[in-house]
């Protein structure tokens, strides 16, 4: 397991003005995405081969991390001096790195044969050296990722890593000139039409639902930060009360409440964080501040505006009698021992969801590690022979880049859960069952977007029924968009899979994932209730119905009479249009065509909340 990385950035520019900098923290985020638990250290130091090296060493040597990544200094200027003196800090290169970078970055472009980087080992740390620009540090990195963790747990003498490694490469090998149980050349003969019924959404969260409720792999023990966004597995009670101290709710002076009005001798002052000890006497007041603690005996808090001072020293830096003005009642103005928060009384219920105010308060009441619900592990997959890397920087001739794993990627993150990136598969029937072995070997659920409506080339739902022997619990949802949307589940390895096929047009696989993978997460790891929450919306403008019930993208305004929200359907609503999904914060639930075929302006709908609701004005 990879537990720390530290990524260095070698530039003087960036030394004189760090926020020029952006391969280190653009080189972090992608690292993270492959390693979300891990401990980052982040540097940025000047081409100068001493300091370089001495930063290698100390975080080789001193804090022990598990991976350094270096990125600028790679190439032939004067200044660019980083593989030299990483070369001189290493125990033993790893020329087969280098040579994969080279070979890879060379398909990018030409300018890969002037990089000179060095990957090496020095004590338990595995180094890389990466080139300066953002796009290039990433590029390598996604080269080697692959084998990171595996070398790391080598290095490390991981065995029980390395064991499992070896494992899973046994298991999800397939031989590339395999032959798929599916045959893709009697063409002429291929359904014209889906042998899938069409189910309602009703049905087909029902079907997911229960598919879905049998997943659980336990618990997980973390920090409080570390939990943000996380659901709470157990009660947490409070194992201290809070406050543990009568404290003064307002600055003015601590008093005996039987004493009444009238005049008081003023002790010294108490402010937040002095513990006094002494208990107070008869005729005798204690000047306090907001949340200090009362000296013991006081019993009531009397603020500054209901006193009058009677003498004090003779520089005014002391008070020596107070008049007590109004006359005080018992625990006036006192927050008394656990007031806010009693011994034993629960913090945060199980099924919660730990936000930042949660988190304050269980930071607050000493609490440091929290169990919460395990998270299935989630794999992304597109297929297509058409797509090609966003990163690519010539676009090949009828190809599109790969817009759907970024934003499911991303989406997903929005609502508080990772994936691992499993590429693009071709649609080819032996390439994709490889692809598909190797996601369901590194995760619980793959979503998958395209090949699942009614081309030739859309193989995925034979290639999962013939190859893994799975069960297709449904193949067509009456729904737009998201039509061929198909959920499925498979056995491998003793372990059931999850899949939710998605279409391939960004929008319907921005709305599927929504309605289908995200509610199966929330119902997975513990949250309640998992359905996404409604609110009364009414429709700026006429729309025409569908035949299918529909969830338009729309943005919300605020109304000037009767307080619903005026919803606004962002543009073109074709399937293929992103940008129709762009600053949408709902999901407008529009009914299928009937007797009426056009919905008015004013009617109102209800709409799902999937997003940061932001209303404007």
């Amino acid at each position: 397991m990879v537990e720390s990385v530290a990524i260095i950035t070698i530039s003087d520019t960036c030394v004189r003005e760090p926020n020029k900098d952006t391969s280190g923290p653009a080189l972090q985020n992608t690292v993270q995405e492959l390693y979300p638990k891990a401990i980052f250290l982040t540097d940025i130091i000047p081409d100068e081969k001493g300091v370089i090296q001495e930063n290698i060493i100390y975080y080789a040597d001193e804090m022990n991390i598990d991976l350094i990544l270096t990125t600028g200094g790679t190439g032939l200027s004067k200044r660019d001096v980083t593989p030299e003196a990483t070369r001189e800090v290493i125990d033993r290169d790893i020329p087969g790195i280098n040579i994969a970078i080279a070979v890879e970055s060379l398909k990018i472009t030409p300018m890969a044969m002037i990089s000179r980087a060095v990957a090496g080992v020095r004590k338990n740390t595995l180094i890389l050296n990466f080139p300066g620009s953002k796009k290039a540090a990433i590029e390598c990195f996604n080269i080697v990722k692959p084998i990171l963790s595996h070398a790391i747990a080598l290095i490390k003498g991981d065995a029980k890593e390395v064991t499992l490694t070896h494992q899973s490469i046994q298991k999800s090998h397939i031989c590339p000139h395999e032959e798929s149980n599916v045959d893709i050349t009697k063409v002429a003969f291929r359904p014209r039409e889906s042998p899938y019924p069409m189910i309602s959404m009703t049905e087909a969260f029902s079907i997911a639902d229960d598919a879905i409720k049998s997943w659980f792999r336990g618990f997980d023990v973390v920090g409080v930060e570390e939990g943000l966004g996380r659901i709470i597995a157990k009660d947490v009670t409070a194992e201290e009360p809070f406050p543990p101290f009568p404290a003064s709710i307002k600055d003015g002076y601590a008093c005996l409440s039987e004493d009444g009005a009238g005049p008081r001798t003023v002790r010294a002052a108490v402010t937040a964080g002095d513990a006094p000890e002494t208990p107070l006497r008869p005729r005798e007041c204690a000047r306090v501040n907001t949340g200090a603690a009362i000296p013991p005996g006081a019993d009531c808090v009397v603020q500054v505006e209901d006193t009058k001072l009677l003498s004090a020293s003779e520089d005014g830096k002391t008070e020596l009698m107070v008049d007590i003005i109004v006359p005080p009642t018992l625990q006036q103005d006192v927050r008394t021992v656990g007031s806010d928060i009693p011994l034993g009384a629960v913090l945060a219920h199980r099924g919660a969801i730990l936000d930042a105010a949660l988190a304050g308060v269980l930071a607050g009441a000493g609490v440091l590690k929290i169990e919460v619900f395990k998270r299935p592990r989630v794999a992304l997959l597109s297929t297509g022979n058409e797509l090609q890397e966003p990163y690519e920087p010539k676009l090949k001739p009828s190809h599109i880049r790969d817009s759907n794993r970024t934003m499911l990627r991303l989406l997903l993150r929005e609502h508080g859960y990772e994936s691992i990136d499993c590429g693009i598969a071709r649609d080819e029937p032996a390439e994709l069952g490889a692809a598909l072995r190797k996601a369901f070997a590194a995760s619980d659920i793959v979503v998958c977007t395209g090949g699942v409506s009614m081309g030739e080339r859309d193989l995925l739902k034979p290639v999962l029924l013939q190859d893994f022997g799975a069960t297709l619990h449904f193949g067509r949802v009456k729904m737009k968009p998201g039509k061929p949307t198909t959920f499925a589940t498979c056995t491998l390895d003793g372990e059931m899979k999850y899949i939710f096929a998605l279409p391939g047009n960004p929008v319907s696989a921005y709305v599927c994932c929504l309605l289908f993978v995200v509610r199966a997460l929330r119902l997975a790891t513990g949250l309640r209730p998992y359905e996404w929450p409604r609110l009364r919306v009414r429709l700026a403008h006429d729309y025409t119905l569908d035949p299918r019930p529909e969830y338009a993208r729309a943005t919300l305004h605020l109304a000037s009479d009767d307080g619903i929200p005026v919803a606004t359907l962002i543009g073109n609503q074709r399937s293929s249009r992103l940008l129709s999904a762009c600053g949408a914060t709902v999901l407008v639930e529009l009914p299928p065509a009937g007797e009426t075929k056009r919905i008015e302006a004013g009617s109102i709908l209800t709409a799902l909340i999937t997003g940061r609701l932001n209303c404007s004005d």
